[in-house]
């Protein structure tokens, strides 16, 4: 039994060191490509400009629907050229609001539809669906609705596809309207930054499979369809669609330079609803994508186990778990018995990961005024909330992998701003806790009492881990409890 556990123990921190691997080579050419390539918009003669189509999916959004139609109208192109399709799912007020922004858009001469389907069919991906067969333009631009491009956004993105015609997609950077809101919201973009700088220019300067994250991206019209256009078998149908536009030979170009402020969710149940539609949906675009990846002919070693870690990054927070809760047993295991010492001595070289993962986010606070600070304070509370966050984003990787369904839910948005606003009085807040609140409470003390363990058993190797993991459920639970209370 103990040879056992010390396996599984050991197979879950072999997949983490794996993963810290790959993240360090993005982390080696995001630096490398940082300090030699500038980023150049291609020129496009003023009669050149293409028809392009901004789509706004929507599902009851009343306190940031007008806003994102205002920042659609002061988009800087050829007014012509333009055509704009709110694709509203919604079934309260905002749709009456929203309607008459729109009829007073129109009579100003506005090219802007509101298209509302007969059903909700296949959520955010129908909806894409739908609103694309009666689109006229060669390209489409797609923004959530808690998003405010900026007015150049199209003159920074359309470019990359004149330049060549295999780009199928340009992504841009998210950036953050309310960083500053609170601690939650502070950790979230720290994370995020380190996607949108780290990973995603690794990736793509590596020629390795990257993702449109869901808005603030355009797509070519023919690559849609060439792919097989959007598909609602899984949650995160812009990453389903992704790999397999990138499969059929599409090239995508991700931008970093070019941003699209967008809103963080500021209560901790609507971020854990968030994170299981993002942690499922990779699950569920593994089992459907690996496959293809491994089996596709033509396509580099070095791709093929890019897309391995990318698509099973996800698996990440079922490791983490894991060995959480082995590792009081293994504090047992090591105190009792000595014949064990050599296994748990060579596990000591996958400390490395966390050295690993630093080296990563310090990376992607390379250009951020005294960031030393910054990530001294930020990096190890992220770890720390991460892991907190494992047990829930573990059932939600879990069962996309066993293929169980779950409709789409959405994040609710408040229209907040640095440190201006509140969600506690608006509709659409998270009131109902979930069970596993419960469990979160009881991890907490678990780990608490591996501090307690240490002292027992004379071994303190895991106190730095063990205090991280009960700050970070401790952290999760509390924010759960008091934000579904309806306190900030």
């Amino acid at each position: 039994m103990e040879l056992t556990l010390i396996i599984i123990y050991g197979v879950f921190l072999t997949f983490i060191f794996f993963y810290s691997l790959i993240q360090l080579s993005l982390a080696v050419r995001y630096n490398k490509s940082r300090k030699l390539k500038k980023a150049v918009v291609p020129e496009v003669a003023e009669d050149a400009w293409p028809m392009v189509t901004v789509q706004l999916p929507v599902f009851n959004e009343l306190y940031v629907v007008e806003r994102l139609i205002d920042a659609v109208v002061a988009l800087d192109y050829p007014r012509d050229l333009l055509e704009v399709q709110l694709l509203d799912d919604g079934n309260d007020e905002s749709v009456d609001l929203a309607a008459a922004k729109i009829a007073e858009l129109r009579a100003q001469g506005f090219p802007i539809e509101h298209v509302r389907r007969p059903e909700r069919v296949g959520y955010k991906a129908g909806a894409l669906a739908y609103g694309l067969k009666h689109t006229k333009g060669a390209f489409t631009a797609i923004f959530d609705a808690d998003f405010i491009p900026n007015p150049d956004f199209l003159r920074q993105t359309i470019p990359h596809f004149l330049k060549d015609e295999k780009v199928g997609v340009v992504q841009a950077k998210w950036e953050h309207l309310n960083q500053d809101f609170s601690a939650l919201t502070r950790l979230q973009a720290f994370g995020l930054d380190a996607h949108f700088t780290v990973e995603q220019v690794g990736r793509n300067e590596g020629g390795h499979f990257i993702n449109f994250n869901g808005t603030a991206g355009v797509w070519r019209k023919s690559c849609i369809e060439d792919a097989g256009g959007w598909q609602s078998d899984t949650i995160t149908e812009d990453l389903d669609l992704s790999y397999r536009a990138q499969l059929k030979g599409w090239q995508f170009v991700y931008l970093e330079n070019v941003g699209a402020p967008a809103e963080l969710p500021a209560e901790m149940n609507a971020l854990k609803s968030q994170q299981f539609r993002w942690t499922k949906g990779a699950a569920e675009c593994a089992v459907k994508n690996l496959p293809k990846v491994l089996k596709k002919r033509g396509l580099g070693l070095g791709t093929k186990v890019h897309a391995v870690f990318h698509l099973l990054n996800s698996f990440i927070f079922i490791c983490v778990l894991s060995t959480a809760v082995l590792s009081l047993p293994m504090l047992v295991i090591k105190s009792n018995s000595h014949r064990f010492d050599l296994l748990f001595n060579l596990a000591s070289i996958f400390l490395l990961s966390f050295l690993i993962l630093g080296y990563f986010y310090w990376s992607a606070q390379s250009n951020r005024k005294g960031k030393l600070k910054y990530f001294l304070r930020d990096f190890p509370m992220f770890l720390s909330v991460s892991m907190g966050l494992s047990l829930h984003n573990s059932i939600a990787v879990f069962e996309g992998y066993i293929g169980k369904k779950t409709p789409f839910v959405r994040t609710p948005k408040f229209a907040l701003n640095k440190k201006k606003g509140s969600w506690l009085d608006k509709k659409y807040r998270v009131v109902k806790l979930s069970p596993l609140t419960a469990v979160e409470a009881l991890l907490t003390l678990y780990f608490a009492f591996g501090l307690v363990l240490a002292f027992v058993v004379d071994d303190f190797g895991m106190i730095p881990f063990h205090l991280m993991l009960t700050l970070g459920f401790g952290f999760v639970f509390f924010y759960s409890v008091k934000h579904a209370r309806g306190q900030s």
